[in-house]
């Protein structure tokens, strides 16, 4: 089983990063083991739940990569050392009962979940009676969620949708509009007038992702500038 392990500068490095957790204040329950989630780093998505027992929560401590505890292969198992999925640890946090981690991590391939897609939440029922279960996006901050319908709209083009017609009309239109928008903030502050000024930055935050997205720029581009920039 393959381990990550790095050097000392590195290990240190990732220690400033990520914390520490004192072992000892986690209550692992009779089998041992901390039910562990982990969360995208960027968008807040839920990738999956694991268990950890002392050892692999020790591990992903020290190494900076997720380790968990199989409970049906009853082993260490280090998350993408076959599959290349690695998750590398931001955060590690515990909550107010010490009985469960929450660990934001950046995910490799942006697959966590063995069945190939994104999240292991991706099952959801279609609401009729005896519907069968659906392969869904996770929930994730809600400018996520509005960039992926973006997306669709670009890549799935509806004559009848405010967005593809921004699309068809190209820079000369998505960025006439932003120039709007950002008057209509302007003035919305100038006259302090809170109702006014959430609906126009909602409009500007909605025609700039537009933007990004006709030019093939990723949101989690811009997160990452923001991570960086608020470090």
């Amino acid at each position: 089983m393959g381990d990550s392990m790095g050097s000392s500068a590195e290990k240190s490095e990732k220690s400033k990063v990520i914390g520490a957790i004192n072992l000892d204040k986690i209550k692992f329950n009779d089998q041992g083991l901390v039910p562990a989630i982990a969360q995208d780093y960027l968008d807040g998505a839920v990738l999956m739940l694991a268990w950890m027992n002392r050892e692999s929560l020790g591990k992903t401590l020290e190494t900076g990569q997720a380790w968990y505890w199989s409970r049906s292969r009853q082993e260490l198992w280090h998350k993408g050392a076959t599959s290349g999925h690695f998750q590398t640890l931001h955060t590690i946090r515990y909550d107010c009962d010490s009985d469960a981690i929450l660990m934001s991590i950046e995910q490799a391939g942006d697959i966590a979940c063995h069945t190939g897609v994104r999240s292991c939440f991706h099952r959801i029922n279609d609401g009729s009676e005896g519907g069968e279960f659906a392969v869904k996006q996770p929930p994730a901050d809600m400018l996520s969620q509005v960039f992926s319908v973006i997306r669709d709209r670009r890549d799935n083009p509806d004559p009848n949708s405010y967005t593809c017609s921004l699309f068809a009309g190209g820079d000369n239109k998505i960025l006439k509009k932003i120039g709007e928008e950002s008057a209509e903030v302007v003035m919305a502050c100038k006259d302090n007038q809170p109702d006014e000024i959430a609906g126009e930055v909602a409009d500007l935050f909605y025609h700039a992702l537009v933007a990004i997205a006709h030019h093939n720029v990723d949101l989690r581009d811009v997160y990452q500038v923001l991570k960086r920039r608020h470090k």
